[in-house]
């Protein structure tokens, strides 16, 4: 059994919800329940048009006694002129509790990641939760992220299997502390993608490859879905603490949801002029976790972020190879210090991530480096919610900056150092594992003083002496070389800053 449908803007059963329109399409049945083992197919074939909404919905009528469900999906990718976007549809999965925004009947995304998948009560394809195929109104979620000038023409086909269905599978997550050296510094990576979303690897061969880069701690940041967290915890280990997140995957922007509660969903369907963002950013906060917007000035489409940074616990300014985005949100964070300083306002901190999905990704390039009073979650937030961390390429650079007064007064990373406008002030930054890099000493003012190029030795040791009244702040940036040209080298390391003063 075949239906056609043709989705395009203007019908009667388009819905608004602002920006991020959504468009319900006639529903495909399944007139009755079959016996036990018994499949029943049906395929609907359609059209979007260009400019069409940002998700359409596919109603799939489920009758009882179903044991699984297949959903497969093929679209059409036409030549397209140079510098004009393609064919590409995303497609998930909500259940009988429905598509309202919040996610009470979510039941997995893959994104662009996947061509078929299947839920039934024990087992999902990655990217999907497992549990009970009930009767009622399920909806495939379709997301054309882009549409050629021609239109995007697809097929679903969705498969029932009747029968028993399987016995559940409580998960089991990972646990929210590992053996760690009390107050230390602890080494992190925030932003790694399975093929739980659109990687290619497992959780365990990311684990593996987290202890090879000499990290403490990652977090589970697949695009739109917690499908991982069940999926973590043979992984994790005394030497590894593994916190459960979410990319939320936005049309404008991406989000980071560090360490929220096991199962947490958050959802991505709005737009920053819908208003919405800030009642997903709370509740990320609810379940625990931080909320930093990712790679704010990447160039890909949906990827730079619009919401603002008044909901950031921090923010990603370093996204795997250094590139001149990077530079651009290191920059643009930077701004934010000074405007802090301005207004007497708080301060976001910045971090790192290496957004691996695949090989050659490496992941911890980079990594964020967190003072913490221990490797448990909580200490890990904390370090990294007071900004008490610096960025690094790998786990061969580490340094130590600190800032200390006349009077034995002494600040790190992340802390004030409360002395008088004009108290001297000696700034002093110790690195290793960086050899002919540049130091940089970065301040409200620009960039104060530059030292020489640190020694093949890879250790070194530069100080520096200012005053509150002409720096309200300084961070350490390591540069790398550059062949020729005025522009600095690529980063080897960074921190947040140190400030300043009473204020």
């Amino acid at each position: 059994m075949c239906e056609e449908h043709q989705a395009g803007i203007g019908r009667r059963d388009v819905f608004l919800t602002g920006a991020a329109a959504a468009l319900t399409l006639g529903s495909v049945s399944f007139a009755s329940a079959a016996e036990g083992g018994r499949r029943q197919t049906r395929t609907v074939r359609g059209t979007l048009s260009p400019g069409a909404p940002d998700f359409v919905y596919v109603p799939v009528e489920v009758p009882d006694g179903v044991r699984e469900i297949t959903v497969a999906y093929t679209y059409d990718r036409p030549t397209v002129p140079a510098g004009t976007t393609g064919n590409a549809l995303d497609i998930g999965i909500f259940d009988e509790r429905g598509t309202e925004l919040g996610g009470r009947g979510f039941r997995g995304w893959s994104g662009g990641a996947r061509t078929e998948f299947f839920l039934r009560a024990d087992d999902a394809t990655p990217g999907y939760l497992p549990g009970p195929v009930r009767e009622g109104t399920w909806h495939i979620a379709l997301g054309p992220y882009t549409v050629a000038p021609q239109g995007l023409s697809y097929e679903i086909t969705v498969t029932l299997t009747y029968g028993e269905p399987g016995r559940a599978v409580p998960p089991v997550y990972p646990p929210e502390r590992a053996k760690g050296r009390g107050r230390a510094w602890y080494r992190g990576d925030c932003h790694l993608h399975s093929w739980h979303s659109d990687g290619r690897r497992t959780p365990a061969e990311i684990a593996a490859l987290a202890r090879a880069a000499g990290l403490d701690f990652i977090n589970s940041s697949e695009h739109n879905t917690p499908s991982a967290h069940a999926h973590w915890a043979d992984a994790a280990g005394d030497d590894l603490l593994v916190l459960l997140g979410e990319e939320v995957t936005t049309r404008n922007g991406h989000v980071v949801a560090i360490s929220t509660d096991p199962g947490t969903f958050v959802d991505w369907r709005y737009r920053a002029r819908d208003n919405r963002f800030g009642r997903f950013a709370r509740q990320i906060r609810r379940a625990g976790g931080l909320v930093v917007p990712a790679h704010p000035h990447a160039t890909c489409i949906g990827c730079t972020w619009k919401f603002g940074f008044g909901e950031a616990d921090a923010v990603e300014v370093w996204n795997g190879p250094y590139t001149p985005d990077d530079e651009v949100a290191l920059a643009d964070w930077d701004g934010t210090l000074v405007a802090s300083v301005r207004d007497g306002r708080g301060w976001i901190p910045a971090m790192g991530g290496s957004d691996a999905h695949r090989d050659p990704d490496a992941v911890g390039r980079p990594q964020t480096v967190v003072l913490a009073d221990d490797l448990t979650r909580e200490a890990v937030l904390d370090g990294i919610r007071a900004g008490r961390s610096y960025v690094a390429e790998s786990a061969a650079v580490s340094l130590a900056l600190t800032a200390s007064g006349g009077r034995g007064e002494h600040a790190g990373i992340g802390e004030r150092l409360r002395v008088d406008q004009d108290t001297p002030v000696t700034v002093r930054l110790e690195v290793t594992g960086a050899p002919r890099c540049t130091v940089r000493l970065v301040t409200d003012q620009g960039v104060l003083h530059t030292g020489g190029p640190l020694p093949v030795s890879c250790a070194g040791v530069v100080e520096w002496r200012t005053t509150p009244s002409y720096a309200a702040y300084v961070r350490a940036e390591l540069r790398h070389e550059t062949a020729a040209g005025p522009l600095p080298g690529a980063l080897a390391a960074f921190t947040n800053p140190i400030f300043l003063g009473r204020r």
